[in-house]
This record gives structure tokens, C-alpha cells and sequence, in this order.
């Protein structure tokens, strides 16, 4: 064998330069029998050693003192007498001995099975104890000899040196084998062993400590992590910081238990997984969701109507209601919040509305638009099994404002769609239901939630909102302005808003009231008084851009500043040409032309209705893209006229011979509706008998085709309409009488309102001279029947 000793002695290195000098490299090297010793002498060394060969010497990498020596095995020798010959060779130990050569007595098939089973239990050996394992195998497996492969297992094992030393000085072989065979039998039951005990004791960490581990490991991890990204990964202070807050927050009893046992799911799950999130988001938004918290409501009277009136002029019905409404809580502890929904076209303040009755009872104000919304989640969230989930618009909206009785305004309510997603306008049944949303169930927090306190504020164009929804509301209807309202709002709230908007200062612009009257008159045709804001936002705008052009950018100072007045000789400078002709109804008399009063989404609007007779064969053709219902108001108008023939002065011959077409102008504008009878019917009997109908009249109304005129809708939108269309007088239906009660004053300014009930009265009152009847008429005339006027 070779094997490499260090040498550090100064008798060993003197023995090996002398060896090297003057003995061939051969050198006898035996073991002592005590390490500890540094006297050597005959007792302390063994009586066999080896004479080996020194292949090599090299001096130590760290110490002077010591050498390197690599050494090769050459036979057995047994030491007779070793001698110190400190006179000649530097106290260098010199021996006698005898070769002693092993001898095996064993045949070749017993040389060969001794040989494989020994290179076996060597290669598990070296599996389990050594590192170089795989070197120290396959050099064994290349050993062939029996003596040698023992001499090399037995220097790779970790036997104690007195066994390994009897290997030389014993000659049984047999022993010796049966000695190395047992040690690496044994060795391998105790690696068994071993290996059980480590197994179990693993087992063992992984049950009770893994937890642990893997937690202190977490913590190291997040840590370095959190370092690394300033604290973005604290997860366990996460965690803590939930604990905290659930421990400050005012919940419900069965709340607070959904809430803490969402907390110990977090505890036991690993901060960085997707579930983790899942659940912490979920305790948050329970944090979030004000359960009881509240804002002090104002009750004083006297402040909301002060409020009320300095940010919007005249609206006096919801106003009124709004009033009631703090009237009553202040005698009453706990009032269920109102439902009210403001109905009126865009422009006339109902969105804010909205935030001035918040302003005026102290609510915090959130706003939720539905334009559009067509999905139930929206309303209700989502279920917490989707990816993604959250809760809805209302629970949302309240964790923004972090109270339960907010004023909750649902903006454009009538303009909410449905599709495969749910029918959202059905999911805010439960929410603004009275006697129900004191238990409103978001899918996403799976809990009851009070909104019987927030005051929810619907608004909406027109009155297509499903019935159920409506049942749940309280409708005031916000018709749109008159001429002096918008003047007015104008005056106290546009110009100056526009004035600051536009970087002006005072001194620098003033609109004089006739201007006002003029934009209102001539360049806006509207309900609101949106167009309107923009028209006195376009004149601020060329007032800014003329003082910029002479001064800069800066604003001039005061004593510098030029007062820019704009009144109506002026203003087409600054707005163009006008766009709609004021008093459009101020001209002569006219045949087979009649207005009608319409009401649209936008408000009212002053409907155009022509109709011309002519030779042909007794045909109706009416255009001017209408409506079935429209269509079928004409033909039962056409029935109302022929079976009047007579007493009108038109002959059957007349009916035969004469084609009448009704037409009504801007025909690319759909028009449908039931309220356009009468006008419908005065237009064909003009047409027909060729007598004009008064240019400053205008009428509403259905006809049967008894002649009878039925009630119609939207009455203050048409008055409105036709006060702005310069009409002086209008024909309404007697059953809308009443309704003249709700009608302000200054809308019936101006106006000579008469109530009919029979188209009779409607063209007494529309033609301009009555047709003379072809005979006497036979029926009794009732003369209680007509209305006096009312002007």
C-alpha cells in the first residue's frame, strides 16, 4: 500500500534523509504503541512493522519543521532489536529484523469467494463512512489478491490500531479475515441501525418541530425580503396589525366571531400563499365595513333651508320635502332613511341636489352612478369563491365614507341595462326597500349589513324604471325652469362660477340681465340650464383671450383692468348668430298647421303638426317618423272628422274626392305618444275646410273617437314648453284642471290656460271661425259643459 505520512520528529526526518543516503530509500516503519510519547524506545513500539520504499519527500505547506513522505509497502518484517546510534548518526534509530512474509493457505475458489464477499461489504462500508466512496470501490473491485485486498481495506477502515497491528504480527490469515469481516458485518448493522434512528428521529422533527422550522424559516425569509423592499413583505406584522384592529373595532357580536375565526384561518396559513390574500383581504373589508359607526345628523330647520336655498333656486316641492323629512326625525329617535327619486331632464340640478342635501343635514355624501351598470355584482358583489372578488358598489361606497347613514345618491337610475350577468335594478329592490334593507346580504361578505339609516337619493330623465323599483320610491318631478329661473340661476350662480373657472377677476366682465334674457330667448332651447352655462362660459372665454392679447398672460391690476360689458346689442359678438327664434309662434294664421305640446325625456317641447288636403281618392298618408301609436291617433282623428261631417260643412263627396296627407316636420326625429288627438283632429278639419287655425294657440290631449278629450301626462313640461315657445293660449284636458294646482305661478304667467272636454270646444277655440254645418244639427248642445277661462 502507499500512504502518505507527515514527519515532524527529528530522529524520523534524520532516519529518512539517511534512508534516502544510504539504504536504497528502504526504511522500517513501525507503530508506537503510545502516540502520546515522544521517547521512543523497544517497549513503546510494536515488535512487526513494514520495510517500505520512500517514493517521495516534500516539505510541509505551513510548518518548516515537518516533511511530507510517501511511502510504499514492501513485505513484513518482525523487529529483533532497535539501537540508538547517537554517535554516528544524529540519534537516528537503527534496528534488526527478520522478514516475515504471510502465507495464505487457501485454494482459488475459496481465494475468489473471500475476495467478493469482502469487496462487497468494503463498497457498503465506504457508502456509508467514507467521502471518497466510488474512488476507493472501484480500486478494490480491481484487487485480485487476496493478502493485498485485506492489507488495503484494512488501512481505509476505522479499526482501532491494536487489531489492525495483530493483522501483522498473527499469521492465521483466516483470523485476520473473519476479524475484518465481522468489523464491516458489524459496521453495516450499526449504519442500519443508525440509519433507523435517524429516520425515526426525522420523522419525528417533521411532525413536531417542521412547523416550527419552517416558520423560523418564513420569518428569515420575509425579513430579507422585506429589507430588500421596504417592508412590503412583513407579513406577520400584517397579521398582528389585523389582530390589533379587530380588537378596536366596534362589530356586531356575530360579526366580530366570523371575523376572529377568519383571523386564526390566517394565522395557520403561509403568508406568501394565494389563499392567505384571499382571507386577509376578507377581514379587511369586515374592518373596513362601518357596522356602527355613524355622523351626527343635523336637525336644525332653519340652517337646511338657509342651505337648500343658497345652492339652488326654486325646486320649492323637494325642498318642502326635504324639510318634512328633518322635521320628523327630530321628534322621532330612529327614522328609516327615504327613498325619494327625483325625476326631471338633464340639467335642472338633480345630481347636485343631491349634495346640498347632504350639506343641509349633515350626511356625508357618496355617489353611485348606474348608468350602464348590467351586471348584479355591481349592486351585490361577488360570491368569495371567484378569483378576484369583492363586495359591491353599496359596501364599497360606505367603507369610503366610513359611516352607516350617509346620503347615498343613485344616479341615472332609468338608465341601468340587464343582460346574461343579472338585472341589477332587481338586486336594489332589496337595497332600497324600507321594510327589508335594515338586512341587506352582500354575496362577498355573506352578512347582514343595516342600511335602514342612509339616506338613498335616486335620480332619473324619465320614468322608465321597472315597477317593482318604482313602488319602493317617492317621485318628485323636477319639470325644468322658466325663463326668469334661468335667468336668475344664471345671475346668482353661472356667472360667477364661470367668472372664477375662467381665470377672471371683478371689474373685468359684466352680463347684463338683458343678455341673460337673450342667451336664454335665442341661443338655448332646454329644460337645465347646462347650454345655457356654456354659452356664458364661451363669452368669459373670448373676454379672457381679448385681455390676454392686450395684457399678457398676467392678470391686468385693478386700476388697469377695462370692464367688458355684454348686454343684448353685443352679444351676437360673441356667440354668433342666434339659433332659435323667440315667439316662433307670433305669426299669421295658417291652414292645416296646428301646434301640439309634446313632453320628451328633456322636457317639453312644442310639436309641429301640418296637414294639407288635395284632389286625389280619398287616401291618408301621414310622415314624419311616427310611432304606431301616433299612426293610429291620426286614423282615429281622420274618424273623428268624418263622422262630424255634417255639422263641419264636408260632404261625403268631399271625404271621396279629397287625399289628405298629415305631416309632422323634422322627420328624423321619432315621435310617438297618445296626447296628440286634438291637435291632430283641428289640423285635419283646418286642412279639409280650408279654415287657418290661430298661430298663438297650442293644445294637448287624446280624442276618442267620440270626440272626448282624455288626460294627459306631464303637464308642467308643456306649459314650460310653451311659455318658452312665446304661445299665448293653450288648450288643455278639463280632467287636467286639477293638476293647474301644482302648476307655479310664474309658469302660468303669460299664459291663458283653458280646459276642453269635446273637440268641439277645441276648435271653437283654435279655428278661426267655425265651419257652417250642412244641416241643422239634432243633438242638444250642453252648454254647462264648457270652462271658463283661465288667465
Amino acid at each position: 500500500m502507499q500512504i502518505a505520512l507527515f514527519v515532524g520528529r527529528a530522529p524520523s526526518v534524520k532516519a529518512v534523509e539517511l534512508a534516502q543516503a544510504e539504504y536504497g530509500d528502504k526504511v522500517l516503519v513501525v507503530a508506537q504503541k503510545d502516540s502520546l510519547t515522544e521517547d521512543i524506545d523497544q517497549d513503546n513500539l510494536y515488535q512487526y512493522g513494514t520495510v517500505c520504499r520512500i517514493v517521495s519527500t516534500m516539505p510541509h505547506d505551513s510548518d518548516e519543521n515537518c516533511i511530507k513522505v510517501l511511502i510504499e509497502g514492501q513485505y513484513r518484517a518482525r523487529v529483533d532489536a532497535i539501537e540508538n546510534h547517537a554517535d554516528s548518526h544524529d540519534d537516528v534509530l537503527m534496528a534488526t529484523f527478520e522478514r516475515a512474509d504471510l502465507e495464505v493457505k487457501l485454494d482459488d475458489s475459496q481465494q475468489k469467494n473471500t475476495i467478493k464477499a469482502l469487496t462487497g461489504l468494503f463498497e457498503s462500508y465506504a457508502d456509508a463512512r467514507l467521502r471518497n466512496a466510488r474512488e476507493l470501490t472501484r480500486v478494490a473491485k480491481r484487487i485480485d489478491d487476496l493478502l493485498e485486498l485485506m492489507y488495503f481495506i484494512s488501512t481505509r477502515v476505522s479499526m482501532d490500531l491494536d487489531v489492525k497491528q495483530s493483522f501483522l504480527e498473527q499469521d492465521d490469515l483466516k483470523a485476520h479475515i473473519n476479524t475484518l469481516t465481522e468489523y464491516l458485518v458489524k459496521q453495516s448493522a450499526e449504519q442500519n441501525i443508525e440509519q433507523d434512528i435517524q429516520d425515526a428521529v426525522r420523522q419525528q422533527m417533521e411532525d413536531n418541530q417542521r412547523e416550527y422550522f419552517l416558520n423560523e424559516k418564513m420569518k428569515a425569509i420575509k425579513n430579507e425580503l422585506s429589507d430588500m423592499n421596504d417592508g412590503a413583505f412583513d407579513g406577520e406584522d400584517d397579521v398582528s396589525e389585523l389582530e390589533q384592529r379587530l380588537e378596536d373595532a366596534d362589530l356586531p357580536e356575530d360579526v366580530r366571531k366570523k371575523a376572529e375565526q377568519e383571523l386564526k384561518k390566517l394565522k395557520m396559513m403561509p403568508p406568501a400563499s394565494s389563499e392567505s390574500s384571499v382571507v386577509r383581504n376578507y377581514i379587511e373589508w369586515i374592518l373596513d365595513t362601518p357596522w356602527n359607526a355613524t355622523s351626527k345628523v343635523s336637525i336644525n330647520l332653519e340652517k337646511a333651508k338657509n342651505v337648500l336655498d343658497e345652492d339652488h333656486y326654486g325646486l320649492q316641492d323637494v325642498k318642502d320635502r326635504i324639510l318634512e323629512y328633518l322635521a320628523v326625525q327630530s321628534r322621532v329617535k330612529k327614522l328609516r332613511g327615504p327613498i325619494l327619486c327625483l325625476v326631471g331632464p338633464p340639467g335642472v340640478g338633480k345630481t347636485s341636489l343631491g349634495e346640498s342635501i347632504a350639506r343641509a343635514t349633515g350626511r356625508k355624501f357618496v355617489r353611485m352612478a348606474l348608468g350602464g351598470v348590467r351586471d348584479e355584482a355591481e349592486i351585490r358583489g361577488h360570491r368569495r369563491t371567484y378569483i378576484g372578488a369583492m363586495p359591491g358598489k353599496i359596501v364599497q361606497s360606505l367603507a369610503k365614507v366610513e359611516v352607516k347613514n350617509p346620503l347615498f345618491l343613485l344616479d341615472e337610475v332609468d338608465k341601468m341595462a340587464q343582460d346574461f350577468r343579472g338585472d341589477p335594478a332587481s338586486a336594489l329592490l332589496e337595497v332600497l326597500d324600507p321594510s327589508q334593507n335594515d338586512s341587506f346580504n352582500d354575496h362577498y361578505l355573506d352578512m347582514d349589513l343595516d342600511l335602514s339609516q342612509v339616506m338613498f337619493i335616486c335620480t332619473a330623465n324619465s320614468m322608465d324604471i321597472p315597477p317593482a323599483l318604482l313602488d319602493r320610491m317617492e317621485v318628485i318631478r323636477l319639470p325644468g325652469y322658466t325663463e326668469e329661473e334661468k335667468v336668475n340661476i344664471a345671475q346668482k350662480y353661472l356667472v360667477p362660477k364661470a367668472i372664477k373657472q375662467n381665470g377672471l377677476k371683478d371689474g373685468e366682465i359684466e352680463i347684463v340681465e338683458a343678455a341673460l334674457h337673450s342667451i336664454v330667448r335665442s341661443y338655448t332651447r332646454e329644460a337645465g340650464v347646462r347650454n345655457l352655462e356654456r354659452e356664458v362660459n364661451k363669452i368669459c372665454r373670448k373676454v379672457v383671450r381679448g385681455s390676454v392679447e392686450s395684457h399678457g398672460a398676467r392678470a391686468p391690476k385693478k386700476d388697469d383692468r377695462e370692464l367688458v360689458v355684454v348686454d343684448d346689442s353685443n352679444i351676437n359678438d360673441y356667440l354668433g348668430v342666434h339659433q332659435y327664434d323667440y315667439g316662433l309662434a307670433e305669426k299669421d294664421a295658417e291652414i292645416g298647421r296646428v301646434t301640439g305640446l309634446a313632453w320628451t325625456q328633456v322636457g317639453g317641447e312644442l310639436l309641429t303638426i301640418e296637414a294639407v288636403a288635395m284632389k286625389g281618392k280619398g287616401e291618408l298618408a301621414f310622415t314624419g317618423s311616427l310611432g304606431d301609436v301616433m299612426k293610429e291617433s291620426i286614423r282615429a282623428a281622420m274618424s273623428v272628422v268624418r263622422a262630424r261631417g255634417d255639422s263641419l260643412g264636408i260632404d261625403y263627396e268631399t271625404f271621396k274626392t279629397t287625399d289628405v296627407h298629415v305631416h309632422m316636420p323634422e322627420g328624423a326625429t321619432p315621435k310617438d305618444g297618445p296626447s296628440a288627438g286634438g291637435a291632430l283632429t283641428t289640423a285635419l278639419v283646418s286642412a279639409i275646410t280650408g279654415i287657418a287655425i290661430r298661430p298663438d294657440i297650442a293644445m294637448t290631449g287624446e280624442i276618442t273617437l267620440r270626440g272626448k278629450i282624455l288626460r294627459i301626462g306631464g303637464l308642467k313640461e308643456k306649459l314650460l314648453a310653451a311659455h318658452r315657445g312665446g304661445i299665448k293660449h293653450v288648450l288643455i284636458p278639463a280632467t287636467n284642471e286639477r293638476d293647474l294646482a301644482d302648476i307655479p305661478d310664474n309658469v302660468k304667467e303669460g299664459l291663458t290656460i283653458q280646459p276642453v272636454a269635446t273637440i268641439d270646444e277645441v276648435l271653437q277655440a283654435a279655428l278661426v271661425s267655425m265651419p257652417k254645418p250642412l244641416k241643422p244639427a239634432k243633438a242638444v248642445v250642453d252648454t254647462t259643459s264648457k270652462k271658463s277661462l283661465h288667465s
